[in-house]
This record gives C-alpha cells, structure tokens and sequence, in this order.
C-alpha cells in the first residue's frame, strides 16, 4: 500500500511539535513526512525524527498529498499557498492550521479549486502543551472530501477532530472559542484586582480557579445546548439554568458590592450581573417575578 506523504510549513512553538507528532507516526511507517521552515534549528531537529526536508515550500508541495500549514498570519498563507499552487496537481489537500481572518478560508479555497487543490481550515486549540501531547482539538471547515483527505494527518495531531461545517467553519469555530477564552483570561485580572484589593494571595487564588475548573468544566460546563435561543419553561435546560442564575446574580452581586466596598472597578462584573440570565436564555429577575 502506497504511504500517504505529508508535508508541514511552520515550525514554530505550536507547528513544530504538531510535525514531530507526525515524525512519530513516519517512524512507525505510518506516513511519508516532509518539513520546511525558514529556519534551519527545527527542520534540524525534525530530520533527525525522521522526516525530509524540503528546500522550498514549492519541492514540498510537489512530493506530497497533504500540506498542513502553520505560519504567523494571513499573508505568509497566501505566500505558501501561492508558492504550493504552481506546483501542485489535483491530489493535494492544504491544512491551514494558522488563526485567519474570517473571510481568509474561502478565498483561498476559491483561488485553490482553480488549481483542482482542496483546502481545509484547520486551526488548532490546546497550545504546545496539546500539541506536544497530541491532544489538540482541530477544528475543520470545507468539503466532506477535503475533510477526509485532511482526516488521517489531523487525528495523528489531535485528540478531538471536529468537521465544524464547510470551508470557513474552522476558523469561525475558533473564534467563538477564543472569545470566551480572552474574555476569561480579562475577567481573571479583574478577580485578581478584587482579590488584591482585598489583602488576598493572588497565586493561591489562581491555583484554586485552576482547581476547580478541571473539575467542574468551568465556562463549558454550560455549552450543552444546540441553540441560544431562548428557554421555553418545560424545557429541561430551564431549570438547571435558573439554579446557575440563581447563585450567578447572588454571588455576582457580591463581588460588585465587595468592589464598591473597596473602590475597585469591576464592568466585567456589572455586564455579567446584567446579562447572565438573558445569556442562558432565561427572562430577567424582573420578568421572572
């Protein structure tokens, strides 16, 4: 049986531990894999894992079936895309996993199919540590074709391979999740300027929120739902949900008078106390009473 050959542009702090995932699998005879990078350290290290290397973007694309992409941002893509379509015949699927703007996917896969080559939006959740453990998810937009080609390469790099929908729906999916992720990460330095304010051990309270949200799921533990609509009262979800706006809206006014108390400036804090209950599709406590 013919070896599926893949191919990897980018190597830095999240690509080059997603090739060496894929080098793994080469030395297990599972694939062919061949890199390329503008610096020499990490394609280096890749052939002694066992890929080849590549001298242009372009000798790549040319000797393999699936070209996974990891570059800094839209214009290097299009540079490789670019560099990969003049050589490139019908039997290449591009992975871009790099973060793009929304409209980015469709216009390369546009540009792509006039070549005859397939692309899929592939970007990628979990950071080096999930990509050194091969535990990503990767969250994948295009054509049900496209997205098997893609498969086998993905799931060598990720433990949880979603087919989010058609080309774009990668990126999109990733965006949604990097919302909640950098609102977060903004509602966590106003916890901690509470928690300062309030004479606390920062460190001990990040070690606590990391606790307990390996344990309950922290803001996923809600996302069950297959739409935000509102809640119709018989629904199931109406009264977990009315439990967690229960103790939000109580504790949530707490923390806002803790705040006032100590004259710290928490808008994260009003905005959730406001807009938690319409949020997970429940009337206000006003049109609730």
């Amino acid at each position: 049986m013919t070896l599926r050959r893949v191919g990897f542009v980018g190597l830095g702090n999240i690509g080059r531990p997603m090739a060496l995932r894929l080098a793994e699998a080469a030395q297990r005879g599972e694939l062919e894999l061949s890199v390329y990078d503008v610096a020499p350290g990490p394609v280096a290290e890749l052939e002694a894992a066992g890929a080849k290397a590549a001298g242009s973007v372009a000798e790549l694309a040319g000797r393999v079936d699936v070209l996974c992409v990891m570059v800094r941002d839209d214009d290097q893509v299009r540079e490789v895309l670019g560099e990969a379509l003049g050589v490139a015949g019908d039997r290449l699927t591009v992975a871009i996993h790099s973060t793009v703007a929304p409209a980015t996917p469709a216009a390369l896969a546009d540009t792509a199919a006039r070549h005859g080559v397939k692309v899929v939006d592939a970007p990628v959740s979990g950071g080096s540590m999930g990509a050194a453990a091969g535990t990503l998810a990767i969250m994948v937009g295009g054509t049900d074709e496209a997205f098997e080609a893609a498969r086998p390469a993905l799931e060598l790099m990720g433990s949880k391979v979603v087919h989010a929908g058609p080309i774009g729906a990668g990126t999109s999916f990733k965006l949604a999740r990097n919302l909640m992720h950098f609102v977060a990460f903004t509602a966590a330095t106003e916890a901690q300027r509470l928690a300062e304010a309030a004479g606390l051990d920062l460190k001990a309270l990040g070690e606590v929120v990391r606790h307990t949200d390996a344990i309950t799921g922290g803001p996923g533990a809600i996302m069950h739902r297959d739409t935000a609509a509102p809640l119709d009262p018989d629904d199931f979800w109406f009264a977990v949900f009315d439990h967690v706006r229960a103790l939000g809206e109580k504790d949530l006014g707490f923390a806002v008078d803790l705040a006032d108390r100590l004259g710290v400036d928490v808008p994260l804090a009003r905005e959730a106390l406001a807009r938690l209950a319409p949020g997970l599709g429940l009337p206000t406590t006003e049109e609730h009473s």
